[in-house]
């Protein structure tokens, strides 16, 4: 017997516009390997995720900025083509957020967890997240909500310096917008400034207290909470390299046995009533050692495929076989796997993996997607030179863009990267 139910299809949802999201394309391969009819909801303009061979159709996404409701239209519209009722896979925080809104609209034609009404709302939002972890006891940085560009200055003061700055639904952040989900702030003239760009954020400004990075600080945990609540499949993993270094998306990680933080997952997950996929964020305080949530993320987190076990089995594959009622298979995990995204870490794509390693572009079986990333990626860092240069005589030098740490110079593989 196949381990999915290949009678049942996958949409996955993306209304972000980021053509380098290489978790679209691991959620493609994972459940079309398995032989899941496979459709995405997504900006398909140069996107690598289009050209795998195991996509059967991309679908257009609704345009920038839509409501709850008109992302929710784009999804039934895609539900009538398919014809038969899908597993819907939101990808990004703002479809997440959508779909749990618009569950009722939606449950005639997907599959969908059921959890406790807009929770994935309220731990996407860095606000609501703060809250959950004072209420349930789980370190935090110390964060602040200030009223006016005064207290957003006072906070420097609160805080010290350097604190972290980030908007409460990022999400909200407006295309092509000068503002960043996260910036390092190193004055209160920063912090006064941004907070009169409140506005335009669309959510309230959050100041932080800022972690320093350090060596095996920084770590994720990936998990599919089950019907009953169990936590299944996934597991932690350890930041080895990130960009910004320190900070950001993960370009080497390993999957790392860690008790503390498998512990604060799972009692996370069960005293919140979370069903389905999550992924969190934590930095362990070089100070106290307790492990700080950063973020809560109510989907699949990039890598999520680094925690593919013994039997085969990511957080995409647990959901599908969950929500149409398939058993999910024992398995061993796989501590000392490694992911790495290479076009931000080409070097250490090439190093030997004696553990195993899971590329985020590159894979035998679906060459195509590697090609074009490299295509784009060339073209991507040309565009961004040529700005940089265009711009330097004049304009001042940009806030620099982070999740808990500043960014440093390139190492020899981004230097790598650049084509």
């Amino acid at each position: 017997m196949q381990l999915l139910d290949t009678r049942v299809p996958a949409v996955l949802l993306r209304v972000d516009r980021n053509p380098f999201h290489h978790g679209t394309l691991g959620a493609v391969r994972s459940l079309g390997r398995a032989g899941v009819e496979v459709h995405v909801v997504a900006d398909s303009t140069g996107s690598p995720v289009a050209r795998s061979r195991f996509l059967r159709e991309m679908h257009p996404p609704p345009p920038p900025g839509s409501s709850p409701r008109e992302i929710a239209a784009a999804l039934i519209r895609v539900a009538t083509r398919i014809k038969r009722p899908a597993v819907l896979i939101p990808m990004d925080d703002a479809s997440a957020v959508a779909v749990d809104r618009m569950r009722e609209e939606l449950a005639p034609f997907y599959l969908l967890p059921a959890g406790p009404g807009a929770l994935p709302e309220r731990v996407a939002d860095k606000a609501g997240l703060a809250a959950v972890c004072a209420s349930l006891d789980i370190a935090h940085p110390v964060t602040l909500v200030p009223d006016s560009p005064e207290q957003a200055a006072d906070a420097t003061l609160r805080l010290g310096l350097p604190l972290v700055a980030k908007w409460s639904r990022p999400w909200l952040v407006p295309a092509g917008s000068t503002l960043h989900s996260t910036v390092l702030v190193n004055s209160a003239q920063q912090a006064r400034e941004l907070y009169l760009r409140t506005e335009e954020a669309g959510s309230p400004l959050l100041l932080q207290a800022y972690l320093p990075p350090g060596p095996n600080r920084d770590w994720f945990f990936h998990g599919y909470a089950d019907r009953s609540g169990v936590v299944r499949a996934g597991g932690p993993g350890r930041k080895q390299r990130a960009w910004p270094r320190g900070a950001g998306l993960t370009t080497v990680g390993c999957w790392t046995a860690n008790p503390q933080v498998q512990e604060l997952a799972e009692r996370l997950a069960g005293e919140l009533g979370y069903r389905g996929i999550f992924d969190l964020d934590f930095r362990r305080c070089g100070t106290t050692g307790r492990y700080h949530l950063l973020d809560f993320n109510p989907r699949p987190g990039a890598q999520f495929r680094l925690f593919s076990d013994s039997a085969g089995l990511d957080v995409v594959r647990a959901l599908h076989l969950d929500l149409t009622h398939r058993p999910l298979p024992a398995a061993a995990p796989l501590v000392g796997r490694t992911f790495v995204v290479e076009n931000y870490a080409p070097l250490a794509a090439l190093r030997p993996a004696r553990r195993g390693r899971e590329l985020a572009w590159h894979a035998p079986d679906d060459p195509a997607p590697g090609r074009a990333m490299w295509t784009l990626w060339c073209r991507h860092v040309s565009r961004r030179l040529r700005k940089r240069l265009r711009a330097a005589p004049s304009a001042p030098a940009p806030a620099r863009v982070v999740h808990q740490a500043a960014a440093p110079p390139l190492t020899d593989d981004e230097k790598a990267s650049s084509c």
